[in-house]
């Protein structure tokens, strides 16, 4: 009877070899527009040329050496990445774990010990004894219904995905250096723009004193110089306090103490070169590029494997297990002396009987991976939708850049104009200081339009994830 039972068994096991149970993973179809329709970006010349996407190191484009310093740093040392680095290699951790079940494992025991019995239980045998067992022990899952093979597959793809939620999060950590560097250097621009007029309008007010002094004008054309002057200054404490947070946060980002690059970041620099335009390329490019998509489509792939898994508990799981021992017995008895001891045995562990879980975990898997293809095709569309908007934006203002700093070119030249008029006598000091109120206002709104265009240019690099370096962060 046994030998029948064995060789059942071994006939189930032969007629099941290269079977592989559950779906196979292909890449969803997602329809995608031939191009972006955005409009072109145009404006002042930078002196920057046309910027592909995929240029290497996108930051190098701004031709600036602090931000390309800032970005190195922060792509050394960030305690995010850091951290992203950390989860990385715990998933390729867990993936080399996973492959192992493909081979036998393998242990070895040695139980040694003492004893002393208790009179009614040595039945006239010495009540005291010693013994020594030592075992190699062996098992053995054979993947007929590729369960293993489907375990392992899904390791490997969550490490994937691990892989570009790394570099999802160097994207996010070079953009955020990059975009905060740029708000510094445009609260600067804004800051040297309040300051220099605050002195222009400070010269006008000691020149209607001077005046009143004179007996030639009132305390009233004293007081409305000294209130457009004041309401100037009021702006600088504000501008400060942002170029200071800004310089906290870039220090965070590289990894340092907050207030650790106030003196490297306080000199005063003009806003990075503007490219004057950033060729988007292709949707079907940018979801190749994306990480975040990539990711999305690993536990994707990763949640198909999963089904294929859990269908294989609806088929026997074959182990072979087996015992090489030695055990020594000293108790001066007839049982004294050292014996060997082997086992060899064919385990099959087929949950027929329990097919409802199983086929409830298969349903649970597979609306699972319902949910990860909806996941997947929600990011295509949300990236699609952030390069848009970023094209958009980045057009936009280019153009209001355009406007904007021929507007303030000639309310200074309409100041410099009232400043002479009226030292000459040919118009009034309420003309000069409208004037003079223009040509902040106009002034202030280039440097901020100058700087959301240095910003939305930064976000569109960072929606388009073209440039990003590809090597791993340095580990601390």
């Amino acid at each position: 009877m046994r030998v029948s039972n064995f060789l059942f068994a071994t006939i189930l096991l032969l007629g099941s070899i290269g079977c592989s149970v559950g779906p196979h993973y292909n890449r969803p179809d997602v329809p995608l527009p031939s191009q972006f329709t955005a409009p072109a970006a145009t404006g002042p010349a930078d002196g920057a040329a046309k910027a592909e996407p995929d240029d290497p190191e996108f930051w190098h484009s701004f031709h600036d050496p602090e931000l390309t310093s800032l970005v190195e740093r922060s792509l050394s040392s960030n305690k995010d990445l850091h951290s992203a680095l950390a989860h990385y290699d715990a998933a390729a951790a867990l993936w080399r774990l996973s492959k192992f079940d493909k081979y036998p494992t393998v242990t070895a025991s040695e139980d040694t010990g003492r004893q002393k019995l208790a009179a009614d239980q040595a039945f006239g045998y010495p009540r005291n004894n010693r013994y020594s067992t030592s075992t190699i022990n062996a098992s053995w899952e054979l993947d007929f219904y590729g369960r293993i093979r489907h375990n392992i597959e899904a390791q490997h793809q969550q490490l994937l995905a691990s892989s570009n939620d790394l570099a999802a999060m160097q994207v996010a950590i070079v953009g955020e250096v990059a975009s905060t560097y740029v708000d510094l250097r445009g609260q600067q621009e804004r800051l040297r723009v309040a300051q220099q007029n605050a002195d222009n309008e400070q010269r006008t007010v000691k020149l209607i004193e001077a005046t009143y002094t004179a007996g030639r004008g009132t305390q009233f054309d004293t007081a409305r110089a000294r209130a457009l002057y004041e309401s100037t200054t009021a702006r600088i404490p504000a501008l400060q306090s942002a170029i200071t947070l800004d310089e906290h946060r870039l220090a965070v980002l590289c990894g340092q103490l907050p207030d650790s690059l106030v003196s490297e970041l306080g000199m005063q620099k003009s806003l990075p070169d503007l490219p004057e335009s950033i060729d988007p390329g292709t949707p079907a490019d940018l979801v190749r590029r994306r990480p975040d998509i990539n990711a999305s489509e690993e536990r994707l792939h990763a949640a198909t494997e999963q089904i294929g898994i859990n269908t294989a508990d609806l088929f026997p799981r074959v182990n072979f297990a087996g015992l090489l021992g030695m055990m020594e017995y000293h108790a001066d008895s007839p049982f004294d002396g050292v014996s060997p001891a082997n086992l060899a045995a064919l385990n099959i562990d087929w949950s027929f009987l329990d097919r409802g879980r199983v086929k409830a975990r298969i349903a649970s898997s597979r609306a699972d991976g319902d949910a990860q293809l909806a996941q997947y095709q929600q990011t295509v569309l949300l990236a699609l939708e952030d390069v848009d908007n970023a094209l958009v934006r980045y057009a936009r203002s280019r153009e209001q850049d355009a406007q904007l700093h021929k507007a303030a070119l000639d309310s200074k030249r309409a100041a410099d104009l009232a400043n002479v008029r009226y030292k000459e006598g040919a118009t009034g000091l309420l003309d000069l200081l409208d004037a003079e109120r223009v040509e902040l206002q106009a002034e202030d709104a280039y440097a901020t339009s100058h700087l959301e265009s240095a910003s939305d240019a930064v976000s569109l690099y960072k929606a388009l994830a073209g440039g990003w370096p590809q090597a791993h962060p340095s580990r601390p």
